[in-house]
């Protein structure tokens, strides 16, 4: 079965069809700046030697999906004869709430549980709600699947997801701990148990997703015990852009002094701060480390803050979990980032952690980067929850 994947943003589309339940990679694509004139759609057949490239304005995600249905079924860079061999849509949401604890064919249920959390996740959901739409009116009757960011982190306890707020405020408006990146936690998670020839049920892992945006979870007998984002990814931390964990009282602080309104100050703390805002430098990790290196004060302050704080919640996650038997690093910079893997491993034996600087010389390659000595494994598992998606797409359609 071919598996459509799609992951929506607010202006833009990545996509990838996966023939299941081989897992093979067909083709992928990128649709940019949709709602704008200049919109563009890349392609990328595998196996071919050029990538087709459109441009033309697509005013709405409808338009859009219609340009990668176009793609797909193209007779010289397309993958399909017809829209009869894309078995199933899976599609990435954001933020399911305390609605799903796993992923589900979508309804008119469904839809509506999507809609009410648009509060929780204002720039996603309705982005992620308009790709389902588009499918249906484009591809009526294919079954789709909603895989939920969220899902994931919805069996931690309520003491590591509530917070020392009024409880009114969790009874009215459900304000409380959801986490995110649940799809790349719990892919890497199953890959890791698959590596160190073990049940999962067994194992407490850290999962380390590190990347612009960025989030740990302890994982405790293949379920999430806890994760560093919150309400919003905005909690946890240091990011490209976010600041993470602060004292709540220095918004107020900030906003009275500067005379901002409460979505100016909202902007700073997500858009403004984190590696950027310390730096001044970038949000890009490899144009801060470049700066370090040339003798930029404030960038290595920023690398170090953003290390101090994964040591800060690896060390507590393991606290929480009476132990660790292996830390994952994923994502863009936990795959790439050598120097910052060995800086975050530094001085970390106490915990029986100890990195092989051979096998820690390496980018995006699923191996063991500790040394034998190590009584804790460090494994470094490039993510990929466009097939985590497929997976649970086609697992649900064919059952």
């Amino acid at each position: 079965m071919k598996v459509l994947v799609i992951n929506c943003g607010s202006s833009s589309l990545k996509y990838q069809v996966l023939d299941m339940p081989s897992e093979q990679l067909i083709c992928k694509g990128l649709v940019e700046k949709i709602g704008l004139k200049d919109s563009m759609l890349t392609h990328t057949k595998i196996g071919a030697d050029e990538k087709f490239v459109l441009q033309s304005p697509m005013p709405d995600h409808t338009t859009a999906i219609g340009h990668v249905l176009d793609a797909l079924l193209d007779p010289e860079h397309g993958v399909a004869k017809s829209l009869y061999e894309i078995g199933a849509v899976g599609h990435r949401i954001l933020h399911g709430g305390d609605k799903f604890t796993a992923s589900c064919l979508v309804d008119e249920k469904c839809k509506e549980a999507i809609r009410s959390c648009i509060p929780l996740g204002p720039l996603h959901n309705p982005a992620n709600l308009m790709g389902i739409e588009a499918c249906e009116k484009l591809m009526p009757g294919k079954p789709q699947v909603a895989v939920f960011d969220t899902a994931f982190h919805q069996t931690m306890p309520p003491e590591a997801f509530m917070y020392a707020l009024p409880y009114e405020y969790y009874e009215k408006y459900a304000v409380r701990k959801y986490g995110f990146h649940g799809t790349s936690h719990r892919f890497v998670s199953a890959k890791a148990a698959e590596m160190l020839g073990k049940d999962i049920k067994d194992l407490k892992l850290i999962s380390c997703h590190l990347g612009n945006g960025a989030s740990l979870a302890a994982i405790k007998d293949g379920k999430c015990f806890d994760t560093s984002m919150g309400l919003t990814p905005l909690e946890g931390l240091v990011m490209g852009t976010r600041c993470g964990d602060i004292d709540p009282a220095a918004i107020p602080f900030i906003a009275e002094k500067e005379g901002m309104s409460f979505k100016e100050a909202d902007t700073m703390m997500n858009k403004k701060s984190g590696i950027l805002g310390v730096s001044g430098v970038s949000s890009d990790f490899r144009d801060v480390e470049a700066a370090a290196n040339e003798g930029n004060a404030r960038a290595q302050l920023a690398l170090d803050m953003f290390v101090h704080r994964v040591k800060h919640y690896i060390g507590a996650y393991a606290a929480e979990m009476n132990g660790v038997d292996a830390i994952i690093f994923t994502a863009g910079l936990g795959e790439n980032g050598k120097t910052t893997r060995a800086a975050i491993c530094k001085d970390m034996d106490y915990l029986g952690i100890e990195l092989d600087p051979e096998r820690n010389d390496v980018r995006g390659k699923e191996t063991v980067i500790s040394s034998d000595a190590s009584r804790v494994k460090v494994l470094l598992i490039p993510t990929n929850e466009e097939l985590m998606i497929a997976m649970d797409t086609y697992d649900i359609v064919t059952k």
